[in-house]
C-alpha cells in the first residue's frame, strides 16, 4: 500500500491513518503515516518486559533534519526538518518533506529535500525487544549533514511522562548510547548507530508533545521525552549511505537494520505462502493476523492479544479469533500452544476472560469464553484431523472440556448454570459476563442477565462436540446427546420471536428481550445448530436488514429507541454507545457463514458473502493501515473507532473470506 501527499494535504489529515508492527512477544511499534505521534501508544519501541505484558515505551521516535552546504559557511546553510510533531501552540510540519509512505511487510517513509532522498524503514528483530531503523540516504551535489534526535522514555505504554519522571543514568561509547532508568535499574536501554558522532544537547527534554487522538477522546494529551544526545552524520556530494540505528533492552541485539528488515519481510512472505490463499486481500489479512500471535512467558506457549495497542490476551476474543488467525493460516503448532495456554488456567470450569499485567490473577467474568473453547477445539480437529491431533486433544484438552461441562451443568461462578430446561443461565446484579460487557460504576449498560441467545446456542454446540469426542475416545457420547436434545427442544420453543421473525436476545423466566442484536447469528452459523432451515433464513434476512453496516454488524437495530449511532465523546458517552448501536466487525464473519450455510454453500452465496466483506478492503487503507479496527460508528460514514487493530475482527473476516474461496 502506497500513500502520497494527497493523504496529508494538511497535518490533521495525516494523523487519520496509523500503522503498527509487532515483535511476537507483546511489544510493538507504531505511529501515523506522517511520522507524528498522535496517541500515547505511538512509539518506535514499546517493549514487553514479561511477554506479552508489562509494556513500556522506550523510544518514542527519532526526529531527523538535514543541513545542506559547507558546514563552515554558516550564513549559506539550508536546513530542512523531517520532524512532524504537534505542540499546544504550534505544529512542526516535517510531513511537507515526506514524499511517500509505503506499507508492505514493513513501514517505509520516503523523504525528499532538494536533491536528497532519504528512505527510513522500521523492522523488529523477531521475538526480541529490539527495533531497527534503517536509513538509506542518497545525497545530492552538495555536502550535507544529517542530524538525528532520539526521543527516549520509560513509562507504561498507556501513561504519560512529566519531566521530573525522566531520570536516567546516561552514557555513550563510540557507537552506542546507554540509559538506565532510575525507576527500573534492572533495565538498560541501548541505542546503537552504525555511523556518526554523538553530540550532547543543551535541551535535554522534548517538552509538551501533544497527542490529537487523546484530545479527541477526552484523555491526557501532553507528554514529555528525554533527549540527551544528537547523532550527526556527514554526507559527501552524491554519496549513497546506509545507516543502521537500533534500540533495544536485550543483552544481545542485531546491529544491521537492513538485514533485519530483509529477514522480517521474508518471514511474512513465508506466512502468506503457507496460508496458500493466493489472494491479495487474503494475504493482507494473513499478515495482519500475525501481529496478534505472541508468546506468553508464564506458560511457554503462544497466546493471542485481543487488540492493539492496549489489550492483553482475552479468552473470549482468543477463541473467536483463533480460527482465522491460526487455522486459516495453517499455524497448527501455534493453535496447540494457545489451547494449552488457556487449558492451564481453567478454574471452576471457566476459561479466563483476560490475563492482566504481571503479578495479577486472571479474571474469569465470562460465560462464553469456555463455550467458544469447544468451538475452537472442534475447528482445530476439522482443520487437522490426524491421529496425533486427536491424541493431543485427548491428553491435554479433553479432561478440561469435561470439567467445563460438569461445572456449567451443576453451576459455577457468576450465576452460571444449566437450568432444568437445558438452557444456560448467566449473570445477575453487576455482572457483565457476555461480550456485551460494559459497566460504568453501578450502571451495567447491557446487562443481558438470564439466558442469552448465543450462550445456549454455544452450549448446544459444545454438547454436540463432546458427544463426538466421547464416542471417539470410547466413552459415553449419549450422555451429551441427551442433554443436547433437551437444550434444542427448549431453545426452539423459547427463543423464536414470531412477530419480528428472528430470535429473542435474552429470555429469563417470563421476560423476553426482543431487541434485534447480532448475537442470534451464531445460532445459525455454528457447526451444530438447532433451528429448521426456514427459521434460519428468516434470522439471516432480519440481521441483514437491521444490522449490516458495510464494515460489520450494528450491536442494536437503528429502529430501537435505545440506539446510539456514534461512538464519540468522553469515556462515559462512548461506553453508553459501545453495545447500543456501535458497529462491530467480528460478527460479520458469522453473518457470512450463516448466509452461505442457508444456501448450501452455493457459488452464488459465496459471491454474495464476498460482497459483504469487500468494503473492508478499503478499510485496510484507512484507520490502522493493513488491519481491521475493533468498532465503527453505526451511522454513516461508519468511521472506525476504539482499538485500531483487533484480533477477532481480523480473524473472523479472514476465516469467513477464506470460506468464500473454497
Amino acid at each position: 500500500m502506497e500513500f502520497g501527499k494527497g493523504y496529508w494535504k494538511n497535518f490533521k489529515q495525516g494523523l487519520e491513518r496509523e500503522w503498527v508492527i509487532t515483535n511476537g512477544i507483546g511489544g510493538y511499534c507504531g505511529s501515523s503515516i506522517i511520522g507524528a505521534n498522535a496517541r500515547k501508544h505511538h512509539a518506535m519501541l514499546i517493549a514487553s518486559i514479561h511477554a506479552p505484558v508489562e509494556r513500556y515505551m522506550v523510544l518514542a521516535k527519532i526526529d531527523e533534519k538535514v543541513v545542506f552546504g559547507n558546514q563552515e559557511d554558516k550564513k549559506h546553510l539550508r536546513e530542512y526538518s523531517f520532524a512532524a510533531n504537534q505542540r499546544p501552540a504550534y505544529l512542526e510540519e516535517g510531513q511537507k518533506h515526506l514524499q511517500r509512505f509505503i506499507y508492505d511487510e514493513l513501514p517505509h517513509y520516503i523523504y525528499q529535500a532538494e536533491e536528497m532522498f532519504c528512505t527510513k524503514t522500521l523492522a523488529f528483530e523477531r521475538e526480541k525487544n529490539t527495533i531497527t531503523i534503517g536509513y538509506d540516504i542518497e545525497n545530492g551535489s552538495e555536502p550535507a549533514k544529517m542530524i538525528f534526535k532520539p526521543l527516549f522514555n520509560f513509562r507504561d505504554h498507556g501513561d504519560k511522562s512529566e519531566k521530573s519522571n525522566l531520570r536516567f543514568n546516561t552514557s555513550f561509547s563510540e557507537n552506542e548510547i546507554r540509559l538506565i532508568p532510575e525507576k527500573r535499574k534492572d533495565v538498560t536501554i541501548k541505542f546503537y548507530f552504525s555511523d556518526g558522532n554523538v553530540s550532547e544537547r543543551n535541551e535535554k527534554y522534548d517538552e509538551e508533545m501533544e497527542y490529537q487522538i487523546e484530545i479527541n477522546t477526552g484523555g491526557t494529551a501532553i507528554d514529555n521525552h528525554y533527549t540527551p544526545y544528537d547523532i550527526e552524520v556527514e554526507l559527501k556530494p552524491f554519496e549513497h549511505k546506509k545507516i543502521s540505528m537500533v534500540c533495544s533492552i536485550e543483552d544481545e541485539y542485531t546491529k544491521d537494520a537492513f538485514e533485519t528488515a530483509k529477514s522480517e519481510k521474508e518471514r511474512i512472505k513465508g506466512l502468506k505462502d503457507r496460508a496458500g490463499l493466493n489472494d491479495e486481500f487474503g494475504d493482507m489479512l494473513v499478515q495482519a493476523a500475525d501481529q496478534f500471535i505472541v508468546k506468553r512467558e508464564s506458560t511457554g506457549y503462544k497466546t493471542i492479544l485481543a487488540g492493539l495497542p492496549w489489550f492483553t490476551d482475552w479468552g473470549r476474543d482468543t477463541m473467536i479469533a483463533l480460527q482465522g488467525l491460526t487455522l486459516v493460516t495453517k499455524r497448527f503448532e501455534d493453535t496447540r500452544g494457545i489451547l494449552k495456554t488457556f487449558a492451564q488456567y481453567v478454574k471452576n470450569g471457566m476459561v479466563p476472560n483476560m490475563f492482566p499485567d504481571e503479578g495479577m490473577e486472571p479474571l474469569y467474568n465470562t460465560v462464553d469464553a469456555s463455550m467458544w473453547y469447544f468451538y475452537s477445539v472442534d475447528r482445530y480437529l476439522k482443520a487437522t484431523g490426524g491421529e496425533e491431533d486427536y491424541e493431543f486433544i485427548k491428553k491435554e484438552i479433553y479432561p478440561k472440556l469435561k470439567e467445563i461441562i460438569e461445572s456449567y451443568k451443576s453451576g459455577t461462578d457468576f450465576s452460571i448454570y444449566m437450568d432444568k430446561d437445558g438452557l444456560i443461565h448467566a449473570g445477575g446484579g453487576f455482572d457483565q459476563v457476555t461480550w456485551m460487557d460494559v459497566r460504568v460504576g453501578e450502571w451495567v449498560v447491557t446487562p443481558r442477565h438470564g439466558k442469552p441467545v448465543e450462550i445456549s446456542a454455544l452450549w448446544y454446540n459444545a454438547l454436540k462436540v463432546m458427544e463426538k469426542l466421547a464416542e471417539r475416545f470410547g466413552e459415553d457420547g449419549q450422555y451429551y446427546a441427551d442433554m443436547a436434545e433437551v437444550t434444542k427442544e427448549s431453545f426452539c420453543r423459547e427463543f423464536w420471536n414470531e412477530e419480528k421473525q428472528c430470535l429473542y436476545d435474552v429470555v429469563d423466566e417470563n421476560e423476553k428481550d426482543d431487541k434485534i442484536r447480532p448475537n442470534q447469528i451464531w445460532a445459525v452459523s455454528l457447526p451444530y445448530t438447532m433451528l429448521d432451515r426456514d427459521k434460519e433464513k428468516k434470522i439471516v434476512y432480519t440481521v441483514m436488514r437491521h444490522l449490516y453496516a458495510s464494515y460489520g454488524l450494528r450491536s442494536l437495530s437503528p429502529e430501537d429507541k435505545e440506539y446510539k449511532g456514534e461512538y464519540v465523546g468522553k469515556l462515559h458517552d462512548r461506553d453508553a454507545a459501545y453495545h447500543q448501536g456501535t458497529t462491530w466487525a467480528f460478527p460479520l464473519g458469522g453473518l457470512c457463514t450463516a448466509y452461505m450455510k442457508i444456501n448450501d454453500y452455493s457459488e452464488e452465496s459465496k459471491l454474495y458473502a464476498r460482497r459483504l466483506v469487500e468494503p473492508l478492503k478499503d478499510h485496510l487503507r484507512d484507520g490502522c493501515v493493513g488491519s481491521i479496527a475493533e468498532i465503527f460508528d453505526g451511522n454513516e460514514p461508519v468511521i472506525s473507532r476504539g482499538c485500531y487493530a483487533q484480533a477477532w475482527s481480523v480473524g473472523e473476516i479472514l476465516r469467513s473470506y477464506a470460506e468464500t474461496l473454497e
